[in-house]
């Protein structure tokens, strides 16, 4: 058994913070140590808090090395993405030719990279990259050209109006309509 002399000041921070901290898992660590500090035996601690003997000694380490401060760090920093090396390679052809949707990308993800990737990864490196979904509309096909001119000029304009505040952070698009297919551009560029 870790033998630990907790201090008064830190048994008060401990049953605080236990409850109070943002993240769960730092509240897990404290309510473990708080356990430990009031003379559960560590058997009963990894039964309360559901935790593996290895994840209690871990915890019970970083405790005496850094205190109540190094249990607050978060060490996860998360998996990095395998598309991350093709990041270049799949912006320059995304601008070239902006796929029309997910099923699309992840063909042409998997043909350019060989990396093959589920829809929602692919949505999440898409907009990491800088691309946003545009729904794209119609001009009407068998309408009267002067109508048409009219529809262009009103919607247009009125999307172009709504847009001018933050011209650099968006790329002009068709006006949203609930018809037509959409594309992957671009909005910071």
């Amino acid at each position: 058994m870790l033998k630990i002399d907790f201090s008064q000041k830190d048994i008060d921070a401990l049953f605080k913070e236990r409850y109070t901290y943002p993240h769960p898992w730092v509240q897990k660590r404290m309510e473990t140590l708080y356990l430990k500090s009031q003379g559960v035996p560590h058997e009963e601690i990894r039964k309360l808090v559901r935790i593996s003997t290895r994840t209690l000694v871990n915890w019970i380490r970083m405790y005496q090395e850094g205190g109540i401060d190094n249990l607050k760090k978060l060490r996860w920093k998360g998996a990095k993405s395998g598309l991350i090396g093709h990041q270049e390679t799949l912006k320059d052809y995304f601008q070239r030719h902006p796929p029309t949707s997910l099923k699309e990308a992840c063909a042409k993800i998997k043909e350019l990279t060989g990396v093959e990737r589920r829809k929602v990864a692919v949505r999440d490196f898409l907009r990491s990259m800088g691309l946003s979904f545009r729904k794209t509309g119609c001009v009407p096909g068998k309408a009267d050209p002067k109508k048409q001119e009219e529809f262009k000029k009103k919607r247009w304009n009125q999307s172009s109006k709504k847009l001018s505040k933050d011209d650099d952070k968006f790329s002009l698009s068709m006006p949203r309509t609930s018809y037509g297919r959409g594309l992957w551009v671009f909005s910071g560029a």
